[in-house]
């Protein structure tokens, strides 16, 4: 069985309301692979929806030989959907080997619940559940799955059942079957069993308090990347997540030469996927790749949850992270630009619940060139905003110019440490957080060097590999700032794994905005964390500083080294003595 687009759903012959006229029912649809099928055929199929079961009853031998014989009557599987009070909500027809379940929405909510749905189909052969029955059961957190087989004559044979189980340990089957028994043998008192069953899913939710973060798994495709570089995009994948406040509790990645263009994922990682997600108890799935519209719709639709990528989750931590003015418009802005493309697939999906099709474009259209045109409206409103910002800040540097005092500017890849160094430097109240993208909004503080010299010192928004083009042309107002600096500070987290990865994500964005001209000062940053010796030896390697933020180690040759590059003269033995002796005694 499996869970995918339908075609459009066939209205039959009666409606159920003509039979049960004390009882409100919409019109008798069969889902489904409807073609061919014979007026008596659809009416054996229409009597299934007078048919039911008792509400404490699984199933009962009568209704299951309605199915089977109904079923092999037609050469197809049957199936359907019951209730808790035992009446059929949908009838489906599959072909010989497979059956589809229609989309029926989310039809109750809460913590530890079932979906109150049992699904009851046939099979032509005694191949009992398929993994496809099972996934679907732990996906759509269905009541109960139960197989019948259909025999020669059109009896029912065995019929095999399956529920869920109180399960979070990873690994193992969330699933619990029953013994296979003729369907006149199946006595299971059902509504006590569901009881039970809500009651110990329920309990598995007492460890999680209002407030927490929560649950993610985090998913990524090769793509042609080796599994090293893999694994480092899935370190901080992760490290993004934590700095939304996300918890992970697992990571899937697949190894595949180019992401599935409907689903990123293949079918077999997308149900392993979704069996992990029921076992675990997650409210997100975040993918490391970019999704487009149509994958983001797949995937939320198959696993209904709820399914960000890389961008959405930078886009949430700016948001989180956004303090002033001029920050919060520009992840806005961002966030827009980012939604905008996709307007057109939540009008298609809208469109589907009002049928779509003849007679069901207009309003569907209506209201997405609605959307459009107000997000426009905002995106403008926006820029111009930010324009007359951009307008105030350029007047602030033109008089920073006429008063002739260089700037320095900290680059970096996020959460190399620049603010914290900022912070030693000018020995002020910065903001620091061991978190990606702490710093959003750009913070300038006056240092003064020996000889009586100053310059502004400013802290920029962190950069990352890949970063999204709508933040970029989003924050290309804050990052003019680094257009008047006279010397960039580059920090590198010395012990990052993939340093120098970061430092060429770093220089490839600065080449992009265009100030690879800016003479650059390499600062390896955190090397109290690395064996003693180490840091000097990068440092020499790359032409380098080596320094700690925290210990204030190395800080003497770092002045050095920027007044050095900011006023192209070379100190005395004795200033550079002074400068050291300074820099120790942390004035």
């Amino acid at each position: 069985m499996r869970l995918r687009g339908l075609r459009e759903p066939l209205p039959l012959s009666v409606e159920f309301a003509r039979a049960h006229p004390t009882r409100r029912r919409p019109p008798i649809q069969i889902y489904g692979n409807t073609h061919g099928l014979k007026a008596g055929q659809a009416k054996r199929l229409d009597r299934l929806f007078r048919r039911g079961v008792p509400a404490d009853r699984l199933l009962t031998n009568e209704f299951a030989r309605e199915l089977t014989e109904v079923s092999r009557d037609i050469r197809r599987q049957v199936g359907v959907l019951i209730d808790r009070r035992g009446e059929v909500t949908h009838v489906m027809v599959g072909s010989p080997h497979s059956i589809e379940l229609p989309d029926w929405g989310r039809l109750r909510a809460g913590r530890g619940r079932l979906r109150g749905i049992r699904c009851i189909h046939t099979h032509l052969g005694d191949e009992g559940l398929t993994r496809d029955d099972l996934t679907d059961l732990a996906l759509l957190r269905l009541d109960a799955m139960v197989s019948i087989a259909v025999l020669e004559d059109g009896l029912p044979g065995l019929a095999h059942t399956a529920t869920l189980r109180a399960t979070r340990t990873e690994g193992e089957d969330p699933t619990e079957r029953l013994d296979p028994v003729r369907p006149a043998e199946l006595d299971v008192d059902f509504q006590a069993l569901m009881r039970d069953l809500e009651s110990d899913l329920a309990s598995l939710d007492t460890g999680k308090e209002t407030g927490d973060g929560e649950r993610a798994i985090l998913v990524a495709v090769t793509g042609g990347r080796s599994r090293d570089d893999l694994e480092i995009h899935m370190d901080e994948l992760r490290e993004l997540a934590r700095s939304a406040g996300v918890e992970v509790v697992d990571s899937v990645t697949q190894a595949k030469p180019r992401p599935d263009p409907k689903t990123v994922v293949g079918r077999g990682k997308l149900e392993d996927l979704a069996v992990r997600s029921f076992q675990q108890d997650v409210d997100l799935v975040i993918f490391d790749q970019d999704l487009t519209p149509t994958q983001a719709r797949n995937l939320a639709e198959r696993m209904e949850l709820r399914v960000i990528d890389r961008t959405q989750l930078i886009l949430d931590i700016f948001a989180q992270h956004a303090k002033t003015r001029d920050g919060k418009l520009q992840v806005e802005l961002a966030q827009l630009q980012y939604r905008l493309p996709r307007l057109a697939q939540r009008a298609d999906l809208s469109l589907s619940r009002l049928a779509g099709g003849i007679g069901g474009r207009g309003p569907g259209e209506t209201k997405l060139e609605m959307d459009r045109r107000r997000t426009r409206d905002r995106v403008t409103r926006l820029q111009r905003d930010l324009g007359k910002l951009a307008s105030q800040r350029g007047s602030r540097r033109r008089k920073r110019d006429r008063r002739a005092v260089p700037v320095l500017s900290i680059v970096g890849y996020t959460n190399a440490g620049k603010s914290t160094l900022l912070r030693s430097l000018t020995k002020t109240e910065v903001l620091v957080e061991d978190k990606m993208f702490a710093t959003l909004d750009p913070v300038s503080r006056r240092l003064r060097f020996p000889r009586e010299r100053e310059v502004i010192i400013t802290d920029t928004v962190g950069f990352i590999r890949d970063l999204p083009t709508e933040l970029m042309q989003a924050f290309r107002a804050t990052l003019e700032e680094l257009e008047d600096a006279s010397l960039l500070m580059h920090v590198v987290d010395a012990s990052a794994e993939d340093f120098e990865r970061r430092i060429e994500a770093v220089r490839s964005i600065i080449e992009e905005i265009g100030l690879a001209e800016i003479p650059e000062l390499l600062v390896f940053n955190q090397v109290d964390k690395l064996p003693p010796g180490m840091g000097e030896t990068l440092a020499t390697r790359y032409d380098a500083v080596a320094v700690s933020a925290t210990t204030r180690f190395g800080f003497g040759d770092l002045l050095q080294r920027a007044e050095s590059m900011l006023w192209s003269d070379d100190l005395s033995d004795f200033e550079k003595q002074r400068l050291e002796g300074l820099a120790a005694q942390g004035q």
